[in-house]
């Protein structure tokens, strides 16, 4: 039972990480945050075509947001550079083109959106966030099952922190 629990880990991580930030604090704010730092750690790693990078980019992207938010700039511009040079490494080093468009493309279906919910309405914009970030967990389990571009531990841990946090920032939105 011990070796099953270990072997666990990643869900564990991802639903403790979940929760902590439901206690303390969930918003539109912090759902687009959490959706925008998983999918340029999935971008990360498909444009360096290296699967530990993605485990990596969840402090070096989480050191961005921090960066931009003292320097007065939107984390969400400072993360929209780091894509656009993402992009451009991906393309220089020659990374598969395949997987790097691919992420790519994850970026800006999950991330814009939650982006756009930051202007909406406090409510309208964290169902919109919640709902980026819940639905992401498909391209989780897309590349969880695929076992391609990240680790399969990061996908588990991002599975089981998206879905909670997603709803439960629905939930909390809807219950204020």
């Amino acid at each position: 039972m011990t070796n099953a629990l270990l072997r666990r880990w990643p869900s564990a991580l991802g639903l403790t990480a979940a929760v902590l930030v439901l206690i303390f604090g969930a918003d539109r704010e912090s759902a687009s945050t959490s959706v925008n730092v998983a999918v340029l750690c999935y971008f990360a790693a498909a444009a360096f075509d290296r699967r530990w990078v993605a485990w990596a980019g969840v402090a070096g992207f989480s050191v961005v947001v921090f960066a931009a938010e003292l320097g007065g700039v939107p984390w969400w511009a400072a993360f929209a550079v780091v894509a656009v040079l993402l992009l451009g490494a991906g393309f220089a080093i020659r990374a598969p083109r395949h997987a790097l468009l691919a992420q790519a493309g994850a970026a800006l279906a999950y991330g814009a959106p939650a982006v756009v919910a930051l202007y909406l309405s406090p409510l309208a914009g964290a169902i919109l966030a919640g709902l980026s970030l819940a639905t992401h967990a498909a391209w989780d389990l897309v590349n969880y099952r695929r076992n391609t571009v990240v680790p399969r531990s990061l996908s588990e841990a991002c599975m089981l922190l998206d879905i909670p946090l997603g709803i439960g920032v629905i939930i909390l939105a809807a219950a204020a």
